[in-house]
């Protein structure tokens, strides 16, 4: 066998052998509101889901309709506020939060102001504009709308684990709190539970 053909006939071996032991991998599209729970780990339809049950249970509750009628129909304003992840994962609740926010929009039962980051950001914007934008186009400081509520919580888990079976337990709790008051006029909680058998828990 000439130097030539044995080089090439070690080329062809080794892709051979490269292409066989390769793992396969197969990507499938999806709706992105499908329930698909891999690692049994907080996920974006746990997200999804708890927004969406908690905010439509919020303004569902009698505080809704008298503030309504103290305010003469005016819509009250929310601000969400922090969301603070006691859980033992590391949860996005970025996402989370605006899960809640896209709810609270979409009600169209109340008004919805910026947190206190967009906020910033905004008046970086406005202050740029002061010394740079046409007179006619310029926005003008100071005529923010003050939130009236303020919406606060917690992620927090509790995990049971014996041998290669866990138990993974969420709740979540939320508050309603008016600003101006300090006055709790809503507490709501939403728990999730999780169980893992012994061929998806990592030892």
């Amino acid at each position: 066998m000439s130097k030539l053909l044995k080089m090439i006939t070690i080329c062809a071996a080794v892709t051979t052998f490269l292409g066989c032991s390769g793992d396969s991998k197969k990507v499938t599209r999806v709706e992105a509101d499908s329930v698909i729970d891999l690692s049994g780990k907080w996920n974006d339809t746990d997200s999804r889901l708890v927004a969406d049950e908690m905010i439509n249970d919020c303004i569902a509750r009698p505080w809704y309709d008298k503030m309504m009628q103290s305010r003469g129909g005016t819509l009250p304003t929310i601000v969400v506020g922090s969301i603070r992840n006691k859980s033992h994962e590391h949860i996005n609740v970025e996402t989370f939060i605006k899960d809640m926010e896209r709810a609270l929009i979409n009600s169209g039962k109340v008004d919805f102001v910026a947190n206190t980051e967009d906020r910033n950001e905004l008046r970086n914007e406005l202050a740029s504009q002061s010394g740079n934008a046409t007179e006619e186009t310029r926005k003008d400081a100071g005529q923010e709308v003050g939130a009236d509520l303020m919406l606060t919580g917690s992620l927090n888990s509790i995990v049971d684990q014996e041998g290669k079976e866990q138990v993974v337990f969420y709740q979540i709790d939320l508050e309603l709190t008016d600003i101006q008051t300090h006055k709790k006029i809503w507490i709501g909680d939403k728990k999730i539970k999780k169980y893992m058998s012994k061929s998806s828990v990592k030892m």
